[in-house]
């Protein structure tokens, strides 16, 4: 819809020698009388061309020529506002479109081609997955699906690093438990790993080696062992939400391969980098950041900047057209420095995109609640699915825009009734499934001949929610915003509710019954479509 009206505009302002950038918005009248779209061109236009708005709109309005089996009429309006009312039949078409492309309905090709890179999770191997963790991965891999969605052919990555301090005191957090189950009784210091996780793989290491380990060092058996089971657990965790990473990148591999060096090496030839106070700090403040920041301590230990500079440069070697990182609020300070490095190496910083994730608080109606301490000081994300399962954990994820503190009400997330947003959905998708095999018992279907006399209001705000899928989906993909397919799911949810209330489908006029039925069938399709974008099931009975 957006698109033809975009054409015809266009064609009226060359007409009329209007300025070929100027803004062209079309939005959603607050009031249905206002038409189905309405854009404030005029207006726009006013000061650059020193006229009054009604003036300018009554002759763009005077110069759009459009197809009148789509646009049943426009009109001007005080104090410049252009409202289009489009065709009813016209608007019914879409019934027939969706039935055609079922599950392909709302996709699009406009990214077709290119490729992108969705780097997310990305914890260490230290522990199981938080809640805050959670959230990072259902967001991440929603992003992709819906990049996906419109053409990209997306990689899921997941990048770690398994050395460095905290994995030493992993390694000697479970030597420290295996020593204990063999007799000997240590200090156990409060800044190691103090989960019952970490006895549980102490104890499997001391049954597979028995007491033959008395001497051995954190590095080695120890740190190996906790490394992989808690990796083996992580992965577990993401399939239960039906998360799949493609590539796994070590950040070890940086310094193997010489890529650290060689890095430090760039900076000292372009000048970038000093040596003060034993340590090499790198000149950001020449980038357009605040201040210059140490890339490498003066205890020879590089910090977060310098690994990542160099990671993210392996993207781009690799030649994704788009690069999405999702991060905690904790690299709130470190990836400004990263992008201003990669600039100044020469990278397209516009290619990259970093969405960075709040807090997550979870709430038992009004309190906040600790569910388990059992693996650690934590909620860990497998306990959350535990209690909510994995839908309502995707969509309560997916319904806020990852900059905002979420509070995740446990006691909503768990009824089965309305007000728990993906219940609502599931339960329109299959009210439609039933309302289809009632229908179909009664020798009853959906036939598209008739869609035209979809003409009651109710029909028509329905089918006019259908139109917005598409173009709802891609703005969400090229926005990055789960939360927009979240909102877009409830918004025609509750119009079909309403629409479900004060019509007849089984038991109205056959053309007429017929008609309305395969109408539900394309807002089946469409939650369904919608519910897998997010990746959230859509069950055809409750």
């Amino acid at each position: 819809m957006k698109i033809y009206l975009a054409k015809i505009f266009s064609e009226a302002a060359s007409k009329l020698n209007l300025p070929a950038d100027a803004p062209v918005f079309f939005d959603k009248p607050k009031s249905e009388q206002h038409g189905d779209l309405a854009t404030n061109l005029p207006l726009m236009l006013t000061k650059i061309l020193k006229k009054n708005p009604m003036e300018i709109g009554a002759q763009i309005v005077e110069s759009l020529v459009y197809d009148a089996s789509v646009i049943e009429k426009v009109e001007l309006v005080r104090p410049g506002f252009i409202n289009i009312f489009f065709n009813p039949v016209y608007l019914t078409q879409i019934i027939k479109e969706i039935l055609e492309q079922k599950e392909n309905f709302g996709k699009s090709d406009k990214y077709a081609g290119k490729t992108a890179n969705v780097e997310f999770v990305s914890a260490n191997p230290t522990g199981p997955l938080t809640v805050g963790h959670g959230r990072n991965a259902v967001c991440g891999d929603t992003i992709a699906h819906m990049l996906e969605w419109v053409g990209y052919d997306v990689t899921r990555e997941y990048y770690f690093n398994n050395a460095g301090r905290q994995m030493r005191v992993l390694g000697d957090s479970v030597r420290l438990r295996y020593l204990e189950l063999c007799g000997q009784q240590n200090e156990f210091p409060e800044d190691y790993y103090q989960g019952e996780y970490i006895r549980e793989i102490a104890e499997r290491v001391k049954a597979k080696h028995g007491d033959s380990l008395l001497n051995e060092p954190a590095e080695g058996i120890f740190k190996d062992a906790a490394e992989s089971e808690i990796f083996e657990l992580i992965k577990q965790s993401l399939e239960r939400l039906g998360i799949k990473h493609k590539l796994f990148y070590n950040e070890n591999t940086l310094y193997t391969d010489g890529r650290i060096e060689g890095l430090l090496a760039k900076f000292r030839e372009m000048g970038i980098s000093y040596e003060k106070d034993g340590a090499t700090w790198l000149k950001l403040s020449e980038m357009g950041n605040d201040q210059d920041k140490v890339i490498v301590k003066n205890t020879g230990e590089p910090t977060y900047r310098l690994p990542d500079i160099a990671y993210h440069i392996t993207k781009y070697e690799r030649g994704y057209d788009l690069i999405v990182d999702l991060f905690g609020s904790d690299h709130n300070a470190t990836y400004p420095d990263v992008l201003a490095a990669l600039k100044v190496l020469g990278y397209d910083t516009d290619k990259v995109k970093v969405l960075i994730h709040q807090f997550v608080t979870i709430m038992q109606g009004s309190e906040i609640i600790k569910m388990s301490t059992r693996k650690a000081n934590y909620i860990t994300l497998d306990e959350l699915i535990d209690e909510a399962g994995s839908d309502v954990v995707r969509f309560f994820f997916n319904m806020l825009n990852l900059g905002t503190h979420m509070n995740f009400d446990l006691e909503l997330a768990k009824k089965h009734s309305d007000e728990n947003p993906v219940f609502y959905l599931q339960y329109a998708h299959a009210r439609i499934c039933s309302i289809i095999r009632t229908a179909a018992e009664t020798g009853l279907k959906g036939n598209v001949q008739n869609i035209h006399l979809l003409t009651e209001p109710d029909e028509q705000r329905l089918i006019k929610m259908l139109h917005r899928f598409a173009e709802d989906s891609l703005t969400a993909a090229e926005m990055l915003e789960p939360g927009r397919i979240a909102t877009y799911l409830k918004e025609l949810a509750a119009t079909f509710h309403r629409f479900y209330v004060s019509i007849r489908i089984i038991g109205s006029e056959q053309k007429l019954a017929e008609a309305r039925l395969a109408m539900a069938e394309a807002v089946k399709t469409t939650l369904a479509n919608g519910l897998g974008i997010l990746g959230v099931s859509a069950p055809e009975r409750m």
